[in-house]
């Protein structure tokens, strides 16, 4: 069996868990980083109709790649697979530094996306390697509070980054980060790799992202480009469509499949993956979008508006670490539908948010939600290391991330096509007939609008972000719908 050497490196695990921490904090706050940063980077380059696709090209490639990465680490070891994941990750990096345009910031995206496909799950994989089932509770507790500080903790830190030092500054921060948690991981992990021929699933691949990348393409600019319900969109969606299911007949007979079919036979691994799926829609709505909310709308500074997913950030961490021990004393149904409740509650509360309750309103229905994140992601990442052993490990491990990450891939592009087309509909409704009115309500660029004409502006972002958030509410709701079929026996921990 192709195990790590765990008793030579025993000593080493502290270490090594704080160097996959680190790579995780860099992989997941690149994600949202960028949040608050996005008004500077359109008001410097231009181009909000890409707004989304700044957002959408990262997680695009992060989703494709994650499921062939997991499958390359159970083949040949976590160790090369992460190599190369981080110094793409710091190559795309460093392109986006030093983008000239909204284009060629796109570009660099898509490299970034490639590399971090890597980087979050191999990390995830190897404190699965190197630590026993007894103590994974409480270890990707410890991990998932980190996807979850960093994820979340992104907009304030690029709110802090752009009013210092500049917009470009938020993707060289990941420089040092990379180069520390790769040395250590290259130094320091031993694992022993039995050699196998591989089958690399090619049309896989591209079946899955020729699917996601038209659905986006379509969510993203129809109804702006071209109409809704124009013949180019349904030729499009269905064009999109044929190909999943095209993608998932062959996942049925490829040699090795990108998504083996049988992981999704557990029925704990199948309804972990859909919820994460909803979770992964939730959480980009939210970090995309409120930033812009608090200050497109609310009138705040980017600092502000970062802070106000900060306290997602206080919620996660502490639901996780309790979810790491509730897991062993009250089993994987309860510990998740305590997280499913609290992200209903906190969805609800955005429901009713209005533009004069202030950024503190919009911080305490963010803590719910870092509530209910820390207690389903611990939940379903613990449930499903114990089903596998370590030869499956890596691609169980990633097709629950690929899960999350296509809800944040879609909903990146789903969200941002809503706002794009809600906005312009309003804005023409105004007589307003360019996007350039937006960047001014973030403090970008010299205002030519009339004080009338800003307002207007002002409303039609009010109802495009609000759509938002009422969306929002209908996934929390949908989440613990399925998270109400987990099994409950007590007996089903046992056998994981």
């Amino acid at each position: 069996m192709n195990d790590l050497n765990q008793q030579n490196q025993s000593s080493k695990r502290p270490l090594i868990l704080a160097a996959v921490m680190l790579a995780m904090f860099m992989g997941a706050v690149e994600a949202t980083i960028i949040s608050t940063a996005m008004p500077s980077i359109v008001g410097d380059l231009g181009g909000f109709q890409y707004y989304s696709w700044v957002f959408s090209a990262y997680l695009l490639m992060n989703t494709v790649t994650i499921l062939i990465y997991g499958k390359l680490s159970d083949l040949y070891g976590r160790k090369p697979i992460f190599t190369i994941g981080v110094v793409l990750f710091l190559l795309g990096s460093i392109g986006c530094g030093f983008s000239s345009s909204m284009p060629m910031l796109i570009a660099f995206r898509f490299l970034q996306g490639i590399g971090a496909g890597a980087v979050l799950p191999i990390a995830t994989t190897i404190v699965g390697d190197l630590y026993s089932p007894e103590e994974r509770a409480k270890i990707q507790g410890y991990l998932s509070s980190v996807w979850g500080i960093s994820a979340v903790s992104g907009p304030a830190i690029g709110g802090i980054i752009v009013q210092s030092i500049g917009w470009p500054f938020v993707f060289f921060i990941n420089i040092p980060i990379g180069i520390v948690s790769l040395v250590i991981v290259l130094v320091f992990l031993k694992e022993t790799n039995k050699k196998e021929s591989i089958h690399l699933d090619k049309l896989g691949a591209i079946l899955l992202t020729l699917s996601l990348g038209l659905f986006m393409y379509v969510i993203v600019d129809g109804g702006i480009r071209w109409g809704w319900n124009s013949g180019l969109t349904w030729l499009l969606l269905i064009f999109s469509f044929v190909l999943l299911g095209v993608f998932l007949l062959h996942e049925r007979k490829a040699k090795d499949p990108m998504m083996p079919v049988e992981l999704w036979k557990n029925r704990s691994i199948f309804i972990a993956n859909q919820v994460s799926f909803f979770s992964g829609l939730l959480l980009i709505g939210l970090s995309t979008f409120l930033p812009t909310y608090v200050q497109g709308v609310m009138g705040k500074s980017p600092t502000v508006a970062g802070f106000t997913l900060t306290a997602i950030s206080i919620g996660w961490p502490i639901a996780a670490t309790i979810a790491g021990r509730l897991l062993l004393s009250l089993g994987y149904f309860t510990t998740s539908m305590i997280g499913g409740g609290a992200l209903l509650i906190g969805t609800l509360l955005f429901f009713f948010m209005e533009p004069t309750y202030g950024p503190l309103y919009a911080g305490f229905s963010s803590f719910f939600i870092g509530v209910g994140m820390g207690f389903t992601s611990t939940a379903f990442i613990v449930t499903i290391q114990n089903s596998v052993g370590w030869e499956k490990r890596g691609v169980a491990t990633a097709t629950n991330l690929f899960m999350r990450n296509l809800g944040n891939t879609i909903g990146a592009a789903f969200f941002g096509g809503i706002v794009n087309f809600q906005l312009l509909r309003y804005l023409k409704d105004a007589g307003i007939t360019n996007f350039e009115g937006v960047n001014v309500l973030f403090g970008e660029g010299t205002s030519e609008f009339s004080a009338l004409e800003l307002s207007a502006i002002g409303e039609g972002l009010e109802v495009a972000l609000g759509t938002v958030f009422n969306i929002l509410l209908l996934f929390a709701l949908t989440s613990i719908i399925i998270i109400y079929f987990l099994p409950r026996r007590r007996k089903e921990r046992e056998e994981l």
